[in-house]
């Protein structure tokens, strides 16, 4: 019997081997630290600081400003520089707390108290995902206290740890598998105490033995926990996928996972809330992949969210030649980059350097071969929904299921024509969505 999937998906060069078996470089930071107030889904946070006002490491420093929002924490001692519009991997200029890092990192009262999380309650669990500043650190950047506080508790049946990382090259979850895996059941008890009647799922896709190995370990005297072996195939860690995947329940674009029963995790995620409730510190770090043809001496960091991607990209060795295409993120859906002059964010999870640019080809015309729809995961057919955006025929767009699109890149991916499916996708699905939010 073959491993859990899901129809449609893609196998691609992965790329992993530069970087899966290199331990984790702790990368302390050099110079100023940048705090976007947008580092997830949600209203912005609100400043709490002032320029020249001194702040430690672990000092909240943006407040939540509404129920979808997070806190936003300093990874650093030192004094607020100024707060102005900065420059982020998204290309927007974004209102951030500039801090000028003392190097003393001088911590907050308390960071990093243990305490047994069996004696709190639902409600303080909650609240110390909340202060922490945790959002899911797998890119979506939804806040996690709000994804554990579903309309019903009592109806999840599954907290599933999404440890599939499917994209191509990166390894930040896979080494956090390998070098912490006690954090991630840690976190996964955790979050089981906040709904009695789960089971926990940690979900790898059988590209990682080595990993599924120690984890099964540490979990066989768990009477809550399993770890599923998935088949490796992108976007295996797509929600919707993984869902599917490990228990065989649908979902669409209109619902939650929370709809059918499930709360899904990153791996990171998890260790982030194992860290906030157990050991009282908040997310003030990222791991990082960097990686890529282009990247002298690829490998995994741990670092301090706010840091420069320039100062990781140089205790990587620097490109070895001027790169064609620099990505942060995977290269299936993080996005090009025309400067490394921006900071890490919660939702930062690679940078990747590549001499040739694949994806700069010249399109050809559609030949009708059925294959973009053959490989999609949500069984849409995305050659006529390229040809609807087109047209901007959003009516026939919408009805053709336009909206369910994840925008995992399958399609473009797997195009023989080179046509830019994806993009025109998202562009057109983007603008209803928008039209929707407005009306």
């Amino acid at each position: 019997m073959g491993k859990s999937t899901f129809p449609g998906g893609i196998h691609t060069y992965d790329g992993k081997e530069l970087t899966m078996d290199k331990p984790t470089t702790v990368l302390l930071p050099k110079g100023d630290l940048v705090f976007p107030m947008s580092q997830h889904i949600g209203a912005p946070a609100k400043p709490l600081v002032a320029k020249g006002d001194k702040v430690l490491v672990g000092q909240k420093i943006g407040d939540a400003s509404a129920f979808i929002s997070s806190n936003i924490i300093s990874s650093v001692s030192g004094t607020v520089k100024a707060i102005e519009k900065r420059l982020t991997v998204s290309g927007n200029m974004l209102e951030s707390i500039v801090i000028e890092n003392d190097n003393e990192y001088q911590k907050v009262d308390g960071f990093g108290k243990e305490q047994d999380y069996k004696k709190l309650t639902k409600e303080e669990i909650r609240n110390l995902v909340k202060e922490a500043g945790i959002v899911g650190l797998g890119g979506a950047g939804f806040p996690t206290h709000v994804k554990l506080t579903p309309k019903d508790e009592s109806k999840i049946d599954y907290v599933i740890v999404n440890a599939a990382e499917c994209e191509p090259y990166l390894t930040s979850d896979y080494r956090m598998m390998i070098e912490e895996p006690d954090k991630i059941i840690g976190g996964l008890n955790i979050i089981l105490r906040l709904f009695e009647n789960a089971k926990g799922i940690i979900a790898v896709e059988d590209n990682k033995p080595e990993a599924i190995k120690k984890l099964k370990e540490l979990t066989a005297n768990e009477t809550k926990i399993e770890v599923q072996e998935l088949a490796t195939k992108y976007p295996q860690g797509g929600e919707r996928q993984l869902v599917y995947s490990t228990t065989g329940r649908k979902l669409n674009s209109k619902k939650l996972p929370a709809d059918v029963g499930c709360i899904v995790d990153n791996v990171d995620t998890v260790i982030a809330i194992y860290m906030a409730v157990a050991k009282s510190t908040p997310l003030i770090r990222k791991i990082i992949t960097v990686s890529g043809s282009a990247v002298k001496n690829p490998q995994n960091f741990n670092v301090a969210i706010g840091i420069d991607y320039s100062e990781i990209l140089e205790a990587a060795g620097g490109f070895t030649d001027r790169p064609e295409k620099i990505i942060s993120g995977g290269p299936m859906m993080g996005n090009a980059m025309y400067s490394c002059n921006v900071p890490v964010t919660k939702v930062s999870s690679a940078l990747l350097g590549f001499l040739k640019d694949e994806a700069a080809v010249e399109e050809s015309p559609c030949i009708r071969c059925g294959r973009c729809g053959l490989e999609c995961p949500l069984q849409l057919m995305p050659f006529q929904l390229a040809a609807f955006s087109e047209r901007s025929d959003e009516e026939s767009f919408e009805k053709m299921g336009g909206l369910e699109c994840c925008n995992c890149g399958c399609c473009s991916y797997t195009c023989p024509a080179k046509r830019n499916l994806t993009q025109s996708i998202v562009q057109t699905k983007n603008s209803i969505l928008a039209k929707k939010r407005k009306a």
